[in-house]
């Protein structure tokens, strides 16, 4: 899981491979699907800023609340604002 979250970094950030949203995408969800909560808020952003994936920003929603619920402060701060925005 840390493994998958960790490749999802690298090619978010472009650091030792080319730069791919899409691919980053692929392994926050593989690592967030196993309960890491930073995979599962990064993935948040992904689907709120429409990189790598369609944007969706329900699903952004559900990834921050997944999030918070893990105890991520950035989650429950992130899920609220798109609440208030009737997301």
């Amino acid at each position: 899981m840390t493994a998958q979250f960790n490749l999802g970094l690298l090619y978010q950030d472009g650091k030792g491979v080319e730069q791919d949203f899409a691919s980053a995408v692929k392994w926050y969800q593989k690592a967030a699907e196993q309960d890491h909560i930073t995979a599962q808020f990064n993935l948040g952003l992904l689907y709120q800023d429409g990189k790598g994936i369609r944007q969706n920003k329900t699903n952004a929603k559900e990834w921050y609340g997944r999030a918070c619920d893990g105890g991520l402060q950035l989650g429950c701060d992130s899920y609220r604002e798109l609440n208030e925005q009737g997301y």
